[in-house]
């Protein structure tokens, strides 16, 4: 088995979980946060699904520069925008990751703020980096929908919601 065919696995396995975790946003309390630092449950799902576009930033170049970019979050206006956004990325990443080589994957890609490099690791690296970035956002989204009383889905066997 390719590199390129245990990822498109591993993704697909974490995109399989982020898929019901978004599934299950209210659409009324898109504007709801947590608290006043945290991001709303709305723009935190849309990061979320955005998340698999990195594959694609990963695959066609050698590094990102944040300090190239001005960042403007997408904000969505309802939960079918979030839904869309995540099948369109996805499809995207999968694609993308499936035409992958092995020396592909091997290279190294770096990410950084100007002279400031965060980090300059293999992409085979950053790709299991990026996974533990879906997790953990949807692991915040998990604790978001139990704040909001809305039953939490199960990852890895049932929920408390599902049993």
């Amino acid at each position: 088995m390719s590199l390129a065919q245990t990822y498109v696995q591993q993704l697909q396995a974490v995109a399989a979980g982020n898929k019901k975790i978004l599934e299950r946003l209210p659409e009324d309390k898109l504007e709801w946060r947590p608290h006043e630092k945290s991001m709303t449950l709305g723009r935190l799902a849309m990061h979320l699904a955005e998340l698999p576009l990195w594959v694609n930033r990963l695959l066609d170049s050698d590094g990102f520069d944040f300090a190239s970019i001005v960042y403007k979050p997408n904000m969505p206006e309802n939960k079918e925008q979030i839904l869309a956004e995540y099948d369109n990325k996805l499809a995207a990443a999968v694609e993308a990751l499936s035409k992958a080589t092995d020396e592909d994957l091997q290279k190294n890609w770096s990410l950084r703020r100007g002279d400031h490099i965060i980090y300059d690791l293999p992409r085979t690296a950053i790709l299991h980096r990026e996974q533990q970035h879906m997790v953990h956002h949807r692991g915040q989204l998990s604790v978001y929908l139990r704040l909001l009383d809305v039953p939490v889905p199960g990852m890895f066997g049932p929920s408390a919601d599902e049993r």
